[in-house]
């Protein structure tokens, strides 16, 4: 007998979440281009102050996090509770290192006095790193309970919707920063 494999995976509800903080988050980014091009000098000079190298291993932890998600969703569907829960430790590892280095730059942003009020490019950077850096706390608080459960040995092949419902929101946040990261940093 062959496994139905439902679709979108997870519940539900949290794909109607999900639509919404992408709503949310493009209305935010819809808000800073169009700003940008009336004030282009103001944040292309501001935007030189961001540490692109920091940004570009915070993009790596998070790629590497979500498909650490991705191994432990492949492992409890196979019936594979250790691997599972492994892969999914890795995973909040990985989330971690983002943000220590989101951490580090905001206080450095602190130490030198850059503020919401600094000028408009820092109110939108600010903002929209803060509200991403939000969304990846409250993730990796869900990754972590899933990796109590995965070791609790709670889910299985019959009963993993609750670990794809949490790697959706997961990759949400991911998807976000993709976006985020040339829009801010590069762009």
């Amino acid at each position: 007998m062959t496994k139905v494999t439902r679709y979108p995976p997870g519940e539900i509800i949290i794909w109607l979440f999900i639509m919404a903080e992408l709503l949310v988050f493009g209305l935010f980014f819809a808000a800073y281009a169009i700003t940008r091009i009336d004030n282009i000098e103001l944040f292309e000079l501001y935007q030189q102050n961001l540490d692109t190298t920091a940004a570009l291993y915070n993009t790596i932890a998070l790629l590497s996090s979500s498909y650490f998600v991705i191994r432990s969703v492949i492992a409890i569907k196979a019936d594979e509770q250790k691997n599972a829960y492994r892969w999914m430790i890795l995973a909040v590892v990985a989330g971690l290192v983002f943000i220590v280095i989101k951490t580090g730059e905001f206080s450095h942003h602190i130490d030198n006095d850059i503020t919401l009020s600094t000028n408009t490019f820092y109110m939108f950077y600010l903002s929209l790193a803060f509200f991403h850096y939000l969304h990846v706390i409250l993730g990796l608080v869900i990754l972590s309970v899933l990796a109590y459960n995965l070791n609790k040995g709670t889910y299985s092949s019959k009963n993993c919707s609750s670990v794809e419902t949490g790697a959706s929101y997961w990759h949400m946040v991911d998807l976000v920063w993709l976006i985020l990261f040339p829009l801010v940093y590069v762009m």
